[in-house]
């Protein structure tokens, strides 16, 4: 868990009561007042030759290393350079998350019948891409193996033997105390929906990326769908056409936690990243925190400085 501020009235368990903000920011939660009304669409073409051409190149060094890898730590070093899009709104609340976690859905069977299990991996705003690497292999290799079974698993299964009518009752019930934050800590650990963002890979399935709905449960305000490599036709800066090979992004945000301008420079900051992963081999400078909380409880301008409305990190 992140400690830049010290928790207090009004604040969450898992998040810090956003209130720094400008009165349009404020009044949207209350206009807007679910996921479904305030979702935002972004599609991204990236170059997947030179994605391909740097992971075949450090592999050795990292082991386990795939495409997939260099796109989660893109996104936890967005999330620690762009810390707005860590936010998320309840109850017409504005929060910052005060922990990166990152949701991926894992199949231990790719078949129709396969079974499927959450994985939510927690980062350091400071995180390399072996980091995130290693982490991330850890949870899928315990969560692949015969027999395997996680706490989200347990409590599903469960949920899945009570009778319909009791389980709208507790469902309902959760959902109010995750209204007023006081969702059992151990519900919160290991739910997939409270997160900071969502990593869907579809493209190992051989398919284009989708617009994923964002979830009305929970607390992810950002969800990103991988899909499969292609050859499209683009013009270089001569105008001449040529092939390149690709890989789509589709991107579901809530517009309520920032506005428009602030997420198009977040994805021309990820498209940066991806297109020159190199700078995710090392931590980075510095970590910029989320200034509508206020001022950190461990101020250091070499290592946590609040974001600024008129910096751009592009």
């Amino acid at each position: 868990m992140l400690n830049y501020y010290k928790r207090g009235i009004g604040d969450r368990y898992d998040g810090w009561r956003v209130r720094n903000v400008d009165g349009i920011t404020t009044l949207i939660p209350h206009i807007l007042r679910t996921r479904i009304d305030s979702q935002c669409f972004f599609e991204e073409q990236v170059n997947a030759e030179k994605l391909d051409a740097f992971v075949r190149q450090h592999r050795a060094e990292i082991p386990g290393l795939t495409v997939m890898h260099v796109l989660l730590a893109a996104m936890v070093r967005i999330i620690s350079q762009r810390p707005y899009i860590n936010r998320f709104v309840v109850h017409n609340k504005l929060y910052a998350h005060n922990d990166i976690r990152i949701s991926l859905m894992i199949k231990r069977e790719l078949t129709d019948k396969g079974e499927e299990t959450p994985i939510c991996p927690v980062f350091s705003p400071a995180d390399t891409l072996a980091n995130v690497t290693r982490i991330v292999n850890e949870e899928i290799e315990a969560n692949m193996q015969e027999g395997a079974q996680n706490d989200a698993d347990s409590l599903a299964r469960i949920l899945a033997h009570m009778p319909a009518f009791l389980l709208r009752f507790v469902v309902g019930l959760l959902r109010r105390l995750d209204n007023v934050g006081w969702l059992p800590k151990s519900i919160h650990a290991i739910s997939p929906w409270h997160a900071s963002a969502f990593l869907t890979n579809v493209g190992s399935l051989g398919i284009d990326p989708v617009y994923h709905h964002l979830y009305e449960f929970g607390t992810c305000s950002f969800f990103v769908a991988m899909g499969k490599k292609n050859r499209r036709h683009a013009l270089d800066e001569d105008g001449e056409v040529y092939k390149e090979k690709t890989i789509g992004l589709r991107v579901v945000v809530d517009e309520r936690v920032c506005d428009g301008h602030y997420y198009a420079l977040t994805m021309r900051y990820l498209r940066k990243l991806l297109n020159a992963p190199e700078s995710l081999l090392q931590p980075p400078a510095r970590i910029i925190v989320d200034d509508g909380v206020g001022k950190p409880l461990q101020f250091d301008p070499n290592d946590l400085i609040p974001q600024k409305k008129e910096e751009v990190c592009v």
